[in-house]
């Protein structure tokens, strides 16, 4: 235990002050003022004992930083049993799920009491449920940003859904709260919404300034579809996609040429994409979201995380859904990307990722770790969580 005169040191992994690069084997040092904890330096860890000899070792930790976001998710699957299986019975089963008589507002409430048991108060969540949008946006635990799904892909509806929306949006925008959940929308696939409606969603984020989010490229049957209407999707999605014509082209570069990439869309998931669609992607200045265990566990394959890094694209870090993934933690989904990725993926990059990239996905300023900061501006964290005693 630190008493009230001496600084301690926690040393780290990475170590992110949130601005330029973070550092390997780095270091925070701090000073217990009366109750609370202030932040003296964030630096090398070679450094900060040098510069503060009589500091006390407080332990080691993963990552010293702001606190990470779970850039997506889905709160309203919270009560849907996980079970790893193929992305078509997965799909089925979401389906069969939402079709019973379940409250989505309950549902969400399991999902909030996770994440923030979790240690996450900031996330990007997809709503389906007017009720479950109203109760997220009540909830003062919470920021980031409710993105209101939209599903619709026959043109002939598209005037009139686009106009229920827009009236929705206006409605949840007044129930905003400084500091808590924004209001956004999600597309909710390049295929299950109509070219006419993706347009007009995409103008309306642009006029509105409002979040937008779309699930792209997630199976290898997405880009078989786009490109010639082959695959399992057909038969997986049936009516619902009867008027699907394929553009001949990737779902990436569908969305560039129709006009969508222009909101600077967040795009979820981004597995089976090439060099040329990484290149619309940055030219537009989207950032992309990665789910590592809900890709590996929905069998959809590997997200490409070294050709995002070559381009210099921004990527965060989301869980999906309880009904694809584990748990909603974002620090359990990013151990699982260093298991993953391997050599292909650096401790520092991630950690930026999951800070700066996560703040970039919703739309929102990245927080920074500052001298004089008090313990409110950091974590100490691993797999876990965030670590609350620093033995101060």
């Amino acid at each position: 235990m630190v008493n009230r005169e001496e600084t301690g040191i926690v040393r780290a992994d990475v170590a992110y002050s949130g601005l330029g690069t973070p550092l390997f084997d780095g270091a925070v040092v701090l000073k217990r003022e009366r109750t609370q904890v202030k932040v003296l330096s964030i630096e090398s860890y070679g450094s900060a004992v040098k510069g503060f000899p009589n500091a006390v070792a407080l332990g080691k930790v993963f990552a010293i930083s702001p606190a990470p976001v779970n850039a997506h998710t889905h709160l309203d699957l919270s009560d849907m049993p996980y079970q790893a299986n193929s992305y078509e019975k997965f799909i089925r089963k979401v389906v069969r799920h939402r079709r019973r008589a379940t409250d989505p507002v309950e549902a969400v409430k399991i999902g909030i009491r996770k994440l923030l048991d979790s240690g996450t108060k900031t996330v990007g969540d997809v709503v389906v449920s007017d009720a479950a949008m109203r109760f997220i946006l009540k909830h003062s635990d919470l920021s980031g940003v409710a993105y209101f799904e939209v599903l619709e892909p026959d043109p002939t509806l598209a005037k009139q859904v686009f106009y229920e929306t827009e009236q929705r949006i206006k409605e949840y925008k007044a129930l905003e709260k400084p500091g808590g959940i924004k209001v956004g929308i999600s597309l909710h696939s390049p295929h299950t919404v109509s070219e006419p409606l993706l347009r007009e969603i995409s103008a309306l984020s642009i006029r509105r300034k409002l979040p937008l989010q779309i699930h792209v490229a997630e199976t290898p049957a997405e880009t078989a579809f786009h490109r010639d209407g082959t695959g399992t999707l057909r038969d997986l999605l049936g009516d619902l996609v009867r008027n699907w014509k394929p553009s001949g082209l990737t779902p990436v570069r569908y969305l560039a040429k129709i006009g969508v990439l222009e909101a600077q869309p967040t795009l979820v998931h981004m597995v089976h994409v090439d060099e040329a669609d990484v290149r619309e992607v940055q030219r537009a200045g989207c950032t992309v979201v990665h789910c590592p265990r809900s890709n590996t566990n929905l069998k959809c394959g590997r997200f490409p995380w070294a050709m995002f890094a070559k381009h210099g694209t921004t990527v965060a870090i989301g869980t999906d859904s309880l009904g694809s993934s584990q748990s909603l933690s974002v620090y359990e989904e990013i151990h699982e990307a260093l298991t993953l990725h391997g050599k292909a993926i650096s401790p520092r990059a991630l950690v930026r990722s999951a800070v700066k990239g996560g703040h970039r996905a919703l739309g929102l300023q990245p927080p920074k770790i500052l001298r004089g900061d008090d313990q409110t501006s950091f974590q100490l964290w691993d797999s876990k969580g965030p670590i609350t005693d620093m033995g101060m």
